[in-house]
């Protein structure tokens, strides 16, 4: 099974990812995501990995359990 992770040294709070993964990412008060479904499976969908390519500063990445 495979999680997705931000890395908190590289975010810089654009909002990119909330914006499209929206049933799994919300903003927090200061515009930092807050992940509320981090599971993704073994086979990462399709728009999991749109968002963790389009992320500016290279902080989402799934990782292995």
């Amino acid at each position: 099974m495979s999680v997705l992770r931000v890395d908190w040294t590289r975010c810089d709070g654009h909002g990119l990812c909330a914006a499209l993964l929206v049933d799994r990412i919300g903003l927090d008060e200061w515009g930092f995501p807050v992940v509320h479904h981090s599971e993704v499976g073994d086979d990462t969908p399709a728009d999991v990995r749109r968002a963790i390519a389009a992320c500016p500063a290279l902080a989402l990445s799934t990782t292995s359990q």
